[in-house]
């Protein structure tokens, strides 16, 4: 179990098993018990066309989005974006919505980063931002991949690995659990805070 002085709870677990419905829900419910609540970040959500996953999104929690990969497009820049899969990454579009979300400012309450994963660490300046927001003193619920084959992606390891962090593997089965145990840390968090 995770301690009740973290700061920086990071959800991890294999693709599909949930885990930006467990932030979404985990927000909703400090929203509503915490009406007040200064809340900055992002998270990141399929784009389907015909029942198959074309792409991703990029979502601010404000509601404003844009594309984060894609493996439908096909212009003269997406030639020299990088690729995850069969998905183009466009670093431009997350950069311009993710990384003004990500500014470290007095009045925010907590910070919501879904995901930290290989396509937004093509932005160069991503990880920087999520570094910044880590060793703010800000609470902050992020999700991050599993590593691969045995192998993390060096980013993700350091947040998996920041003395400030927590780490919750998510499985179909304690989703509930997770997310109780999740908001009764946040909560407390800012009850602090306040």
């Amino acid at each position: 179990m995770a301690a009740a002085s973290s700061r920086c709870l990071l959800v991890t677990g294999p693709p599909g098993v949930g885990k930006t419905t467990l932030v979404m829900r985990v927000l909703e419910t400090l929203r509503s018990s915490h009406p007040h609540l200064a809340v900055r970040g992002f998270y990141t959500r399929e784009v389907r066309e015909n029942g198959e996953r074309v792409g991703f999104e990029v979502v601010t929690l404000d509601g404003r989005s844009g594309p984060l990969a894609s493996s439908r497009i096909s212009s003269p820049e997406s030639v020299r974006w990088p690729t995850v899969g069969k998905y183009k990454v466009d670093v431009a579009s997350l950069e311009s919505l993710a990384l003004p979300e990500l500014q470290v400012k007095e009045d925010t309450d907590l910070f919501i980063i879904d995901e930290v994963g290989k396509m937004e660490l093509f932005s160069p300046a991503f990880f920087p931002a999520v570094m910044r927001v880590m060793e703010s003193n800000i609470p902050v619920l992020a999700t991050i991949p599993l590593p691969r084959y045995g192998r993390d992606i060096p980013g993700v390891a350091r947040l998996r690995n920041h003395p400030g962090a927590d780490v919750f593997t998510l499985s179909t089965g304690d989703r509930d659990t997770m997310r109780e145990s999740i908001y009764n840390q946040l909560s407390s968090r800012l009850m602090q805070k306040r």
